[in-house]
């Protein structure tokens, strides 16, 4: 264990007892004796110094020592430690084997009580199935008998289990033509059924054509009354339109003879597009305005045209 010698030497400064200090006036020792004096309590204080080191050195090397066996003592400790938990381990497991194993012989006790109860419940039942197939082998052998007289009859069989393989056979095929006559009963009455329901539903839905056709014929009249409406509508339209297209041609012309007559009046060419009809229109207005100011006459504001 490391310990600072800074912290060390200031404890031990620490410590130290003062030094006596003289109780004269050291303004009357030369400076010599002060010097000598001085030396004298460095020397005295490096002596403490030094046996305290000697005094520590010696604590610290039984300091050591204690260290050392202690850590000897839990190096053993420990090892005792490893031995009594290996112990413990081996107990363990021997114990863990031990129930195992104990376990494993009732498990197996177990099961072979259970095969004994289950071969005893075979044996029971293996008697009950004995004695109940010699009572239907008595209950059954009058029909042997009578098999064996009817085998004398019929000379195509020549053992028992063939003519009860073929009396099986036509059992088989007897269930089957019934099961295919019931099959057949059931598709004719289900085809019945779809017969009566396409029946009504065609009666139906005549009907409801019936009722579509005459809607239908109802709303090509209206369609035609209609058109009859629109296209008297059309050739009136057409006619206004006429008119009002003779009427806008002989405007248009008025206005062009205007606009011709104001440019003669005032000697100049046309200058806009015959087919300019607003700006001739404003043309004539200028002329008329400045007419009429040339005049003295009162303004009058144009109306708009009406459209």
């Amino acid at each position: 264990m490391a310990v600072p010698w800074k912290e060390y030497f200031k404890l031990a400064l620490q410590e130290k007892p003062p030094l006596k200090i003289l109780e004269q006036n050291p303004d009357h020792f030369p400076p010599v004796l002060r010097l000598l004096e001085k030396k004298r309590e460095l020397e005295d204080a490096d002596q403490g110094l030094r046996a305290q080191k000697e005094v520590f050195q010696t604590s610290m090397a039984v300091l050591r020592g204690r260290w050392e066996q202690l850590e000897q003592k839990e190096q053993e400790l420990k090892g005792s430690f490893v031995c009594f938990d290996k112990f413990l381990k081996d107990s363990e497991s021997r114990r863990s084997r031990a129930m195992r194993r104990a376990a494993e012989e009732r498990h197996r006790a177990d099961r072979q009580e259970a095969e004994a109860l289950r071969l005893r419940g075979q044996l029971e039942e293996l008697r009950r199935k004995r004695a109940w197939l010699r009572r239907r082998l008595q209950r059954l052998e009058p029909c042997a008998r009578l098999l064996e007289q009817v085998l004398e009859q019929l000379p195509e069989f020549q053992e028992v289990p063939e003519l009860v393989a073929r009396f099986d056979t036509l059992a088989d095929t007897l269930a089957t033509l019934r099961l295919t006559e019931r099959q057949r009963q059931a598709e004719l009455e289900e085809a019945r059924a779809r017969l009566q329901g396409l029946r009504a539903t065609w009666q139906d839905e005549l009907l409801r054509q019936g009722q579509l056709r005459a809607q239908l014929l109802e709303c090509l009249e209206a369609a035609r009354e209609r058109t009859l409406q629109w296209e008297s509508k059309w050739v009136q339209i057409q006619n206004t339109a006429a008119e009002k297209t003779l009427l806008l041609g002989r405007t248009r012309l008025s206005v062009l003879n205007l606009f011709q007559l104001v440019c003669q009046h005032q000697k100049q060419p046309p200058a806009l597009d015959i087919q300019d009809t607003e700006g001739q229109l404003e043309q004539v207005k200028l002329f008329i305005l400045d007419l009429s100011a040339m005049l003295g006459l009162p303004r009058v504001e144009p109306t708009a045209p009406a459209h």
